[in-house]
């Protein structure tokens, strides 16, 4: 039934109630997010009970999820009514009675539950700590052998053999033309052709702060690690667009479709925009419009739209008009 599916986009699931019906319990389709496929409940009697609960599976069972989520309850036919919203949570779910939320109103008519997952941990499966599954280990692994990014690692941290001087806004680094060559073709055509990077063996990067190129020369080289393409991943990006490294403008783009957030969705619009990023500038639109996240950040809107490009807002109308068109 169409009542019953839930729409996901980035970390949001949202689950649109046309008519509850003569019924007091309402269950919806599986949505996924993260490893696990999840359910939301809906109970009617004096209050309004909702929970959230995985899929019973050996996933769930053998690594249950400790999810850190707000929920939110708002009337989609009262525009002026003020929307539900819960306190953060943070709990570990096997079964429908490990979170309940019980709201002290009715919502008659359409209604609209979100659910904004913030974390989603694991307990590892021979014990310890339990760790986050976003953003997911392995993503910016080497195929290489571990010898040889530790081969890799030396070169860079030690400078062996460097042949190149990196300046940027802060500092120097050292690296080698061989390796930025064939990682980026502006870097081997700079090398290639009588440039002055090829005569003075010397490059300047003075758009990035020193950690920010430190970070982009370890993806380079194959020893990144994942928190450091997490924190620099925007200056990444427009290091990977201005020396055309096609990957890793690709996992960025990836990377910063996983966590839209209303204090973010507008900054990331834009760069989608700069850097003709249609996934995730797609996303953005469907967040704020299609989820109707638009009412959320209506205080930012206006400033956003004054410097926003043309074409930019002609999408966003567009967007709008494909959102409320008459059905």
């Amino acid at each position: 039934m169409a009542d019953s599916k839930v729409e996901t986009i980035s970390r949001l699931a949202q689950w649109r109630i046309d008519n509850f019906g003569p019924s007091s319990y309402k269950k919806s389709d599986p949505f996924k997010v993260g490893i696990w496929n999840w359910y939301l409940s809906i109970e009617k009697n004096r209050y309004m009970c909702i929970r959230l609960f995985p899929e019973p599976s050996r996933a769930s069972k053998e690594q249950p999820p400790i999810a850190r989520f707000v929920l939110r309850v708002s009337n989609a036919s009262a525009n002026n009514r003020r929307p539900l919203i819960s306190p953060v949570h943070e709990r570990l779910l096997r079964t429908g009675e490990d979170f309940v939320w019980s709201v002290d109103s009715t919502f008659h008519g359409r209604f609209i539950i979100d659910v904004e997952f913030l974390d989603l941990k694991i307990y590892p499966l021979n014990g310890g700590e339990p760790s986050s599954t976003w953003p997911s280990d392995g993503t910016m692994q080497s195929v290489s052998t571990q010898g040889t990014l530790q081969c890799l690692s030396r070169m860079l941290d030690e400078a062996i053999h460097a042949d190149v001087a990196i300046h940027t806004a802060e500092g120097t680094l050292s690296a080698h033309k061989a390796i930025l060559s064939a990682s980026s073709p502006v870097f081997q055509s700079m090398f290639h052709h009588n440039l002055k990077e090829k005569e003075s063996s010397t490059i300047y990067i003075e758009d990035m702060t020193l950690e920010s190129c430190m970070t982009l020369l370890s993806y380079l080289y194959g020893t990144i690690k994942q928190e450091d393409f997490w924190k620099h991943r925007v200056s990444l990006l427009g290091a990977a667009n201005k020396y055309d490294i096609a990957a890793l403008k690709d996992a960025c783009e990836e990377s910063l479709l996983e966590d839209i957030n209303t204090m973010n969705v507008l900054e990331r619009l834009q760069e989608a925009w700069l850097y003709q990023l249609n996934k995730l500038k797609k996303g953005c639109l469907i967040y704020l419009f299609d989820f109707g996240k638009i009412y959320d950040v209506r205080d930012e809107i206006s400033n956003f739209l004054r410097q926003a490009d043309r074409e930019l807002m002609v999408e966003m109308f567009q967007e709008v008009i494909s959102v409320w068109k008459p059905v």
